[in-house]
């Protein structure tokens, strides 16, 4: 479903005319662009990537990180295993810790580098085990790659499980990064607020919304959707019987549910498509709310990602529109079990402002090969997103072979990681060579202002030489 003004649609026409299907005809020549995700202060963007399942001294699923860094050509270099066994991160390996279950990159200190709030969505703080309370930390990263990390919040309950959805912003409006994160519960989940600063003191977090039996929070990102330039909070959930997106502003009385919808997601993604000043929301793999018609795509085959406008006068979400692969010039065939929309990531590619959203497809098939996965970049233009390509590891310029279970698309994400100016492109596999000791990759797919695809590369923990037990390597990445 498309809803838009007879102008865009016209708009539209003339640009299919054109042919501009592809993300990199920018007409702009290539900017200098601020470094996104910076961990080490070099100007690069880097990738952060998680390894939850990952056995850390023999322990299962004690999980650890690894930052891949931004390099002149292409990423190339990797901190190797960063983990509680680590001087100055707290905390010991145990199994089933899950440590890097989600990554959040934020400035929480306002140096200009970046730090890593990483979730433990299995930590136990007790001498049980099998007590999920689960932990979040922020982790700095020096270029002498010392490790200072601080817990910043602590699970309530024995089956709180915080640490797997994390958000990072300045909500209240105070000057210092907040973060939201989902808690889960013996019966139903919550989102909670904590307010920076984000030190070790102990500070009590708030509910911010509780969900129904069996609810948890599926994704979270931040974003200014009414241009009033404060960080607002977007959060999609699912229970057993009730489900939504919903968008969080805080006030003077505390943050208050500004927006909402039944329909919820797998993945969200926060730009200003359309270019009026206000953030835009993609919600990818939209579901629509249980046991009701009330819903905004009517075409699910396959996956949809839905993207919903902010605006400074219309209510938000006046516009929408729905992107699957039967979408108009978008690349692939709408099949069952692709999963469009599992994974999403945004920014401009080419050069030309006008942001992209990239769409991860893992469940794709490539010819007869299952689940090889893929993604497609839809392309920014003068009235917002329209058509695009889709990759694989079997289209040109791109490392390895499409191989059945890799889930190549699982996760995606986005920066200037050889910084020419232009924002490339980060794709996880984390079912690449399922089964062996080392298993998973991320794929760096650099852009260009002209119409070609330039060689990727692959970055696997094979080439990094880690150690055994480095299992589906990016699977999750910090967005």
């Amino acid at each position: 479903m498309r809803v838009r003004t007879l102008a865009a649609t016209a708009a539209v026409a003339a640009l299919t005319a054109a042919g501009l299907t592809l993300p990199f005809a920018g007409s702009a020549a290539a900017v200098t662009a601020p470094p996104r995700f910076d961990f080490n202060g070099d100007g690069y963007a880097d990738i952060a990537v998680g390894m939850p399942n990952a056995t850390v001294n023999g322990k299962a699923k004690a999980g650890y990180i690894s930052v891949i860094w931004g390099g002149n050509q292409s990423p190339s270099q990797s901190t190797g295993e960063i983990s509680q066994a680590d001087a100055g991160i707290p905390g010991t390996p145990e199994a089933g810790d899950r440590f890097g279950s989600a990554l959040t990159p934020a400035d929480v200190d306002g140096d200009g580098r970046t730090e890593l709030i990483v979730g433990a969505g299995g930590e136990s703080l007790t001498s049980e085990q099998l007590q999920d309370e689960g932990t979040i930390t922020v982790l700095s990263i020096t270029p002498g790659l010392d490790f200072q990390g601080t817990t910043v919040a602590r699970g309530s309950g024995e089956f709180s499980k915080i640490g797997n959805t994390l958000a990072a912003g300045d909500y209240d409006g105070d000057g210092d990064t907040d973060l939201a994160y989902g808690e889960s519960g013996e019966e139903r989940g919550s989102l909670r607020f904590r307010p920076g600063p984000l030190t070790a003191d102990p500070v009590a977090p708030t509910t911010v919304r509780q969900y129904g039996m069996g609810g948890a929070t599926k994704d979270l990102a931040t974003g200014d959707f009414d241009g009033d330039g404060r960080d607002d909070l977007a959060t999609t959930w699912a229970a057993m019987e009730d489900s939504g997106t919903f968008i969080t502003r805080w006030g003077q009385a505390g943050p208050a549910q500004w927006w909402s919808t039944g329909d919820f997601g797998s993945a969200l993604a926060v730009e200003d498509f359309d270019q009026d000043g206000t953030d835009d929301l993609a919600v990818g793999l939209v579901h629509p709310p249980f046991e009701s018609d009330d819903r905004h795509c009517t075409d699910l085959l396959g996956g949809t990602a839905l993207v919903l406008n902010g605006s400074k006068s219309a209510p938000f979400g006046t516009e929408y529109e729905c992107f699957t692969q039967s979408s108009p010039e978008v690349g692939g065939t709408a099949e069952e079990g692709d999963d469009f929309g599992a994974a999403l990531s945004a920014g401009d590619l080419n050069g030309d402002d006008r942001p992209e959203l990239v769409v991860g497809v893992p469940g794709e098939d490539v010819g007869t090969v299952k689940n090889a996965g893929g993604y497609v970049t839809l392309n920014g233009t003068e009235h917002g997103l329209y058509g695009g390509l889709a990759r694989s590891q079997s289209t040109v310029n791109m490392p390895g072979t499409a191989e059945a279970g890799d889930r190549f698309g699982a996760q995606v994400t986005v920066g200037d990681f050889n910084k020419d100016g232009l924002w490339d492109t980060g794709v996880s596999a984390p079912g690449e060579n399922a089964g062996d000791p080392k298993s998973g990759g991320v794929w760096f797919a650099p852009s260009s202002t002209e119409e070609t695809y330039p060689l990727g590369k692959s970055l696997t923990p094979f080439g990094f030489a880690l150690p055994n037990g480095a299992l589906k390597y990016g699977e999750v990445l910090g967005l």
